[in-house]
């Protein structure tokens, strides 16, 4: 093998040039991979231009894997919510009972919010149990196409059916028109 940089000659095994230091390896897979098409599809780029499912799909994430996780985080959620309302009740109970004054009842009542993150729980619970359960059953089935697309070239073509049904519905009676038109005709004259 040639070095790229200054032409001295090298063993095919040999990972740098001992002449110039140039990277023979990178020469070496240039010239392997000779020939083989750039598949823009392996890059970052084409990974930009993905939608997120793709991208979930390539990385392994399933509608089901998303939907346990969705019930861990209902299940997380709610007992932190459950945790901060009985922390909160009997920690400001007793702070309230130590200031006394006009703000206790504000106190006493301030360890209702710790009801919302319990609420969200909740939700997220019934969200990955009921609703993602059923998109998850959905986006198994298999998909139903019963009428392929056309193509560009395919576009002129007559297709079999007509465009309306009521196009071309009178085409057919020609003479009857004539005959039905005919006794209004005789009371013209």
């Amino acid at each position: 093998m040639y070095c790229p940089g200054c032409a001295a000659q090298m063993t095919d095994e040999t990972k740098f040039c001992k002449s110039c230091g140039a990277n023979l390896r990178g020469v070496r897979e240039a010239m392997t991979t000779r020939g083989q098409q750039f598949d823009w599809s392996k890059t970052w780029v084409a990974e930009m231009f993905m939608t997120e499912e793709e991208r979930e799909r390539r990385r392994g994430i399933t509608p089901e894997l998303k939907r346990l996780n969705e019930i861990k985080a209902g299940v997380i959620t709610t007992l932190a919510g459950l945790g901060a309302v009985i922390f909160l009740r009997f920690f400001l109970e007793a702070v309230a009972a130590s200031e006394g004054g006009q703000d206790s009842e504000i106190i006493r009542r301030v360890w209702l919010v710790g009801v919302v993150p319990f609420l969200v729980g909740i939700g997220l619970l019934i969200n990955g149990i009921f609703i993602s359960k059923r998109q998850v059953q959905l986006q198994q089935m298999p998909e139903v196409n019963p009428l392929p697309a056309r193509t560009t070239n395919q576009l002129g073509e007559a297709s079999p059916l007509p465009a309306s049904i009521v196009e071309h519905t009178t085409a057919h009676l020609p003479e009857r028109r004539e005959a039905a038109y005919a006794p209004l005709r005789d009371e013209e004259r």
